[in-house]
């Protein structure tokens, strides 16, 4: 599946490239070190989970003429509260009900897009990525909640780190557990927003968990494999990409791809 505009050559081509590798190289800065805890807290098919409801939140956006980057963080941010009611209630186990979320959150999506005919939606590029055809305000976008999210991550970083390690005993110190995991639930929601643009629907998950457990290999210490995680995450970006543009492959499973290269040769590294 070729993604490449035929009709750009020249200073139009480099453009694209350089627009292409900025949106990825933004994302990939972020989804390090926001990976690496949800590396350490086991939280991959939550990731998951909102990543599947972010294709509902495209939906709603196109039915409502709203920006799809505010619908899909506010669907996040929905699909989040009601999980967290739900294990109040204990009935099922947390996978259970990620994976009720997750399924019917995305086949809501699938249908409520097939109920709109009138509105013409590329739904592989929802769903793989189209990192070949961002724009200026797409980077600008990209960079602006990435920033968001970096300052956040910052400010909560100790608090997030001392829940990771004890939930509990964050809480006796008086650390603010619920409003910490609700803060986080809203970076991952952001660049869920705008990680679909770089490698769709399906595939976000895999950029925010592959390169924190390859940097995980590597790290002594939590900022280490935050750092790493980054920068395993933009390395992954450039392979992918010149992946797609010299041997035209899809540009968001190229990525993915180099990501899982990348952690298979760091099998290799012994312990």
């Amino acid at each position: 599946m070729s993604q490449k505009p035929l009709f750009q050559t020249g200073a139009n081509m480099i453009d694209v490239l350089l627009y292409a590798a900025l949106a990825g190289l933004g994302v990939a800065a972020v989804t390090g070190p926001l990976g690496a805890f949800i590396v350490w807290r086991r939280m991959a098919y939550f990731g998951d989970t909102l990543a599947h409801s972010s294709l509902l939140g495209v939906a709603l956006a196109l039915f409502l003429s709203i920006s799809p980057t505010l619908s899909v963080i506010a669907i996040c941010l929905v699909l989040a509260l009601i999980l967290v009611v739900l294990q109040q209630q204990q009935t099922l186990a947390s996978d259970t009900l990620l994976g009720i979320l997750s399924h019917t959150s995305l086949a809501v999506g699938l249908v409520a897009m097939a109920l709109m005919p009138e509105v013409k939606v590329d739904l592989l590029s929802l769903l793989f990525g189209d990192l070949l055809t961002v724009n200026i305000n797409d980077v600008l976008t990209i960079y602006a909640i990435s920033a968001v999210t970096i300052l956040l991550l910052l400010k909560l970083w100790k608090p997030l780190l001392a829940m990771t390690i004890h939930e509990e005993l964050a809480k006796v110190e008086g650390i603010p557990v619920t409003a910490v995991r609700t803060a986080f639930m809203l970076m991952i929601a952001l660049e869920i927003a705008i990680a679909m643009k770089v490698v769709g629907v399906l595939l976000i998950t895999a950029l925010l968990v592959i390169p924190a457990a390859t940097a995980r290999r590597f790290s002594q210490t939590p900022e280490q494999m935050a750092i790493f995680a980054s920068l395993i995450g933009c390395l992954a970006v450039i392979l992918g990409l010149g992946a797609s543009w010299f041997i035209d492959t899809p540009a968001g499973p190229s990525i993915v791809l180099s990501a899982g290269l990348l952690f298979l040769m760091s099998l290799s590294k012994k312990n």
